[in-house]
């Protein structure tokens, strides 16, 4: 029956009904899909007021394909039960079944039948009771005849689990007179032609409405990921406060920038290929500033600067291995490096934000590549309260105004901070960023002076943006398995900043 019959009838009906019409109960009196009675409905309303419809949505349980066939052949342990003979049935033999490799496990459950492993042609299959009563295919055939309230919440949670029923929303329309309600349609013009208005029938036409406030097509246009969106608040944060962008494209990084230049050792565990990835080719870097890698060179093996260092027999061949950079501080300590060539000392504040590679198992909190924000002060006799003072500074921006900060250790920072912020939605601490004093065995072998001291901190990008954007799973904000709708339907973001007094907890 086409859309306009129905709408005939539908017009017919609701003049005989006494308030109105339910869109699913007149398809099922017509013998036709709901779906031609909705196409009827809305075809109906683009004429003007003729009807008024009401969306309504109604929950309903029906039975999966899987439970439509055990509703009409039986449950699977019940299969099971009635494929043993009284002499047994080889086990080998019953797990070959249909239903055999679900049916067993639940019929010995229901402790229906029994295994005997003794039996000379290997385990054998016997029946425990004489009959069984199949529950499951009774509660399906309720379900399937309209009586899904007979069940208790358990048995359809059960049935759920099992992957036999669903619960799905049915939405119909409440169909009632509208203010200019006829049983006869006339098309309405939407258009005035010129023949029209020399003829002057358009007086005796009717003609639909113009809807002002209707929305235009939008146009297509690009889409910013969530990351960068993020990123450039976090950007702009920085250079609100003075910071300037390190140049962070170096994604290849020698050993000796990314470990031995930060005062840690060659023996460290994070060395390791479980922990990190080296190159192949090439292999090596060839051009480091050798004076320099001698002063790091002596700094771990033999000690200075006050330190005894670490005793070792330190390899510069172990120095050049390539590798992809495992967070962005070996950006921080070339930025130091020229720094401390240029002289006379100038104070400076440094950020970056960009990814960094660590060989990790991937999961929903972790990924092999993902991005570090970092932020670096050098500047005469900074202490750990100035380091407090910016961090305390830096996340009232973020509108994170509650911080913890705990004693942690760091190989190149000393004293070092985790920092934790209450998070209002866990009522819970959590740790959102790590901080410290870079050590003097880093800072001194570059040529900056003595007294000059680098205060520090780095958190990552994945981590706020997915709290922004209440996504649980890192693999659904980057990677193949990222959902390009969730790019283009995600708003500007805007951190949740209060201008106001930080409240700082710090914790001894």
């Amino acid at each position: 029956m086409a859309d306009g019959p129905v709408a005939e009838v539908l017009l017919q009906r609701l003049e005989a009904a006494d308030g109105g019409l339910d869109s699913a109960e007149l398809a099922a009196e017509l013998g036709v899909e709901h779906q031609t009675v909705v196409g009827a409905v809305k075809s109906l309303q683009a004429l003007g007021e003729i009807i008024e419809a009401e969306l309504r949505s109604t929950k309903r349980w029906e039975l999966t394909a899987e439970g439509e066939e055990i509703a009409r052949e039986g449950s699977h342990e019940a299969r099971v039960f009635r494929s043993v003979p009284p002499e047994g049935l080889p086990q080998s033999e019953l797990m070959r079944l249909p239903s055999g490799k679900v049916g067993f496990s639940k019929a010995m459950s229901n402790k229906w039948i029994r295994v005997d492993k003794s039996a000379a042609d290997g385990p054998r299959v016997f029946r425990v009771v004489d009959s069984v009563e199949d529950e499951v295919q009774r509660r399906l055939q309720l379900v399937q005849g309209g009586r899904a309230e007979k069940l208790g919440e358990k048995e359809r949670s059960e049935l759920r689990k099992r992957k036999l029923l669903t619960e799905v929303t049915l939405k119909t329309y409440w169909v009632s007179k509208g203010s200019a309600f006829s049983t006869s349609i006339s098309k309405q013009e939407t258009e005035l032609s010129p023949e029209m208005i020399s003829s002057g029938s358009w007086r005796d036409r009717p003609f639909k409405p113009y809807n002002f406030s209707a929305h235009g097509v939008l146009p297509d246009s690009g889409h910013l990921h969530p990351l960068l969106k993020v990123r450039t608040q976090f950007r702009q944060i920085f250079l609100e406060m003075g910071f300037t962008e390190m140049p962070t494209d170096n994604y290849i990084e020698s050993s000796f920038w990314n470990f031995d230049a930060l005062f840690q050792p060659q023996q460290h565990p994070a060395r390791d290929q479980h922990d990190t990835f080296f190159l192949r080719d090439p292999a090596q870097a060839q051009q480091l500033p050798m004076d320099y890698v001698h002063r790091v060179k002596r700094t771990h093996s033999q000690g200075g600067y006050g330190s005894q260092g670490y005793k070792y027999n330190w390899k510069l061949d172990e120095a050049r291995k390539n590798l992809l950079r495992t967070h962005t501080t070996s950006a921080s300590a070339r930025a130091l490096y020229r720094l401390a060539q240029k002289k006379p000392f100038t104070a400076a504040k440094y950020f970056s934000i960009d990814r960094v590679f660590r060989n990790e198992t991937l999961d929903a909190t972790h990924l092999a590549e993902f991005h570090q924000i970092e932020g670096v002060v050098a500047d005469h006799g900074l202490t750990l309260g100035h380091l407090m003072g910016v961090l305390r500074e830096f996340f009232t921006k973020l509108g994170i105004t509650q911080l913890r900060f705990k004693p942690t250790y760091n190989p190149y920072t000393e004293p070092s901070m985790e920092v934790f912020s209450y998070h209002q939605g866990l009522k819970k601490w959590v740790e959102v960023g790590n901080s410290g004093i870079f050590r003097p065995e880093m800072l001194l072998p570059m040529g900056l002076p003595e007294n000059v001291s680098v205060i520090a901190w780095g958190l990552s990008l994945e981590r706020p943006t997915m709290i922004k954007y209440g996504i649980n799973n890192i693999r659904e904000l980057v990677g193949h398995k990222v959902n390009l709708q969730m790019v283009y339907d995600s708003p500007l973001c805007r951190l949740d900043a209060e201008r106001g007094p930080p409240s700082t907890q710090e914790a001894a």
